[in-house]
């Protein structure tokens, strides 16, 4: 249904490329207005009551103002002999009866609601989703309509986050259960996470189809070779680096405001505000303040690249996930400030240096004139031209060049085309590859470019494919979508990695 709907509201929206989602990053803001109320209608009907169409509003209104002869709660004070009920035959009415009455007595005896879910909802409507759950296999759909809405009712109100800056698939007070399989999986990493000596490889083969939320925080430090297999050196290791850090912030913040690292500065404190500006998160001003020094810090250690535009984003992943170590609730609108000054300054060390092992990998990307963001674009090039040469073709025909839209795909490794909680999904993966971030992403990209081959292909003029390649219509993507692409990425890099001369013509 939700595949449906997402299929006739991009049908809807054909003359604008990717629709409402703005580019995903520093080039968010300002939204038009009239983008943003479809935008907020076509979240509202996801997480609203599961109809089919508009109708389903003035539905909504007729349920809540009129008054159910067998509204639920009221079947044990009728009075079937009134007039009202005369007109019933006399065996539908009392079979009905006592089939209502069959049902409250086993809720009596039997009552289905959890103890914990039962605390945390208004004495008025326990009975309501008590009643519904015992009838679902008797009673007709209005009924279960109805016990929907009140429910839906009976819940507070949660600010409304746009589902593009929704940082996990589902809010965490409102996941479901976990399967059988997660268990088990969850079980898995907390056995080798928690081994005398981590098998890494292990981990990484693990950690290839994504990570628990559980576990992520520190799965992700040995990832990327933060933190030591040897759990017995590990907490060393982390006060050790964190006063590190701490120490560069004490001997080098200061010189923000001299003559040489003032450019540097103003470019940094311009980007964080633009960061993720639809996650209020990101626009707390001690979140900005912990991103300025990390960014100012990595910097004016790395002179060879300095600070580039870009690089802002690629703090954002390690910060949330070491932030969900310590937060059960939705990270998005958490207020960073009831963390308690140590907490920050660990989450703020760790998220430095997870960012330089990973920019390590990456630096020539950001080097003068960014000679590795050249050379893969010319490889995603290449690559194309061999697994989809319509496509390719198809750009060549109306003078696109991938420099034109690849390269804020190799600067940002795809964080704005992808919501952050698919970045966050695919940084999983990326951490369990060898040279994930700088040789996979490569097909990852080649992948991602031809998922949208029949958009692309619909387009006929270099203004229509330009505006469709910046605004990619992935504001509903979740894990699903990213397993799925990133198993094409791996078929792709079967074919082609080790075999360069596959795709040079």
């Amino acid at each position: 249904m939700a595949a449906e709907n997402s299929k006739q509201f991009w049908k809807r929206s054909a003359k604008l490329p990717g629709s409402i989602q703005p580019v995903y990053g520093a080039q968010h803001p300002p939204l038009d207005p009239h983008l943003t109320k479809n935008f907020i209608k076509e979240r509202s009907k996801v997480n609203a009551v599961p109809l089919k169409n508009k109708k389903a509003s003035s539905f909504h209104e007729f349920a809540r103002n009129t008054s159910d002869a067998w509204d639920i709660g009221d079947d044990e004070e009728e009075d079937f002999s009134s007039p009202s009920f005369q007109t019933l035959n006399s065996k539908v009415a009392l079979a009905t009866a006592a089939q209502v009455l069959e049902n409250h007595s086993k809720l009596r005896v039997k009552p289905e609601r959890s103890q914990s879910t039962t605390s945390d909802v208004p004495a008025s409507y326990k009975v309501i989703k008590s009643s519904s759950d015992a009838q679902l296999s008797r009673n007709s759909s209005d009924t279960c309509l109805r016990n929907a809405l009140h429910k839906q009712q009976s819940l507070p109100l949660r600010p409304i986050i746009p589902l593009v800056a929704r940082i996990s698939d589902q809010n965490a007070s409102g996941a479901p259960p976990m399967t059988v399989r997660e268990k088990t999986r969850l079980e898995k990493f907390r056995q080798l996470l928690s081994s005398h000596n981590t098998d890494l490889d292990e981990l990484r083969k693990c950690s290839w189809p994504g990570v628990p939320r559980e576990v992520r925080p520190v799965t992700w430090r040995l990832l990327s070779g933060y933190l030591p297999a040897n759990t017995e050196r590990r907490k060393l290791t982390l006060q050790r680096k964190r006063e590190e850090y701490f120490g560069f912030i004490e001997q080098y913040y200061d010189s923000r405001n001299e003559e040489h690292h003032q450019d540097t500065y103003r470019q940094i404190h311009i980007d964080i505000p633009r960061t993720n500006p639809l996650i209020p998160l990101f626009q707390q001003p001690l979140v900005q303040e912990i991103f300025e020094r990390i960014l100012f810090i990595w910097a004016i250690r790395h002179p060879a690249s300095g600070y580039v535009q870009g690089i802002n984003d690629l703090v954002t992943p390690f910060f949330v996930v070491f932030l969900s170590e310590y937060v059960e609730e939705d990270v998005e609108n958490f207020d960073v400030t009831n963390l308690s000054q140590d907490v920050l300054r660990s989450i703020e060390a760790d998220s430095f240096w997870c960012m330089s092992k990973l920019l390590d990998g990456i630096q020539d990307n950001y080097t003068f004139a960014q000679p590795g963001i050249q050379k893969k674009v010319k490889a995603l090039e290449e690559l194309v031209s061999r697994i989809d040469e319509q496509v390719h073709n198809h750009f060549r025909r109306y003078e696109v060049e991938y420099l034109q839209f690849a390269f804020r795909w190799m600067n940002n490794l795809l964080m704005r085309e992808l919501p952050l909680r698919c970045t966050i999904r695919l940084w999983d993966t990326y951490q369990s590859e060898p040279e994930g971030f700088s040789h996979f992403h490569l097909y990852v990209c080649a992948a991602f470019l031809i998922k949208w081959r029949k958009e692309i292909l619909d387009e006929e003029d270099f203004q229509g494919l330009l505006m469709l390649l910046q605004n990619l219509p992935t504001i509903h993507w979740g894990n699903e979508e990213i397993g799925l692409l990133l198993a094409e990425a791996y078929r792709l890099k079967y074919m082609f990695a080790d075999a360069p001369n596959h795709y040079r013509r």
